[in-house]
């Protein structure tokens, strides 16, 4: 299975231990400070990409010399440093990506990273969201089957289309039966899974499952 991990140059203190996601040799992209992240971690980098103006120009070398490519993109682009970063992640065709690096700090990165999800999702690969608190999620319609996850005992839905229509969920503590969640609701916030694994539902819309954990 091919996996890569992008690491964005969010705050630091928000970003776990890497090398814990290490295990199974993925690739590694670390855009603007994310690299290096990597580097103060010692996990390989396949690309570092970006503009780098959150980084010395001695770092930027030692960057250069540590990662096997270098994109360096001027400060005015079209593009972020992290879309940057999605968009060579999906050139890889990976079955799954990870972001780490992209919370925290200013709410307008974090947001547009969060939005970042509908490009994945248009090319049909998973991602996560995942921060010292928060795993985050893209949903569409269908039907879901969860796992509980050591660490991360709530579980929320979180609308971001102007309507979810008819949200079921099962083996939750607060279950729900074709429900319609209109954007901006706080209806599904903070549940848990009473079982080892739960499902959820939903006709139409986009939903976002958050897991988290108290600081």
């Amino acid at each position: 299975m091919k996996h890569v991990a992008i690491v964005g140059g969010g705050p630091k203190r928000y970003i776990p231990d890497l090398t814990e996601y290490d295990k199974d040799k993925m690739i590694w992209i670390g855009a603007d400070q994310g690299a290096e992240v990597l580097l103060e971690q010692g996990i390989p980098i396949s690309l570092a990409v970006g503009d780098f103006d959150s980084v010395t120009e001695n770092r930027l070398e030692e960057i250069r010399n540590f990662a096997k490519h270098t994109d360096v993109h001027p400060e005015e682009k079209d593009d972020t440093d992290l879309e940057l970063a999605v968009k060579a992640a999906l050139k890889e065709k990976p079955e799954k990506i990870y972001l780490f690096g992209v919370t925290g700090g200013r709410i307008d990165h974090t947001l547009a990273n969060i939005h970042l999800l509908h490009q994945t999702e248009r090319a049909n690969v998973p991602a996560v969201i995942i921060d010292q608190q928060n795993q985050i999620e893209l949903t569409t319609p269908g039907k879901h089957r969860v796992k509980k996850v050591d660490g991360y005992p709530y579980l929320s839905f979180i609308p971001i289309s102007m309507t979810v229509k008819k949200l079921s969920l099962e083996g939750f503590y607060y279950p729900l039966n074709d429900m319609d969640l209109p954007l901006g609701s706080t209806l599904c916030m903070s549940n848990k899974l009473v079982k080892e694994y739960g499902t959820f539902s939903y006709d139409q819309g986009i939903l976002l499952l958050i897991r988290s954990r108290d600081s």
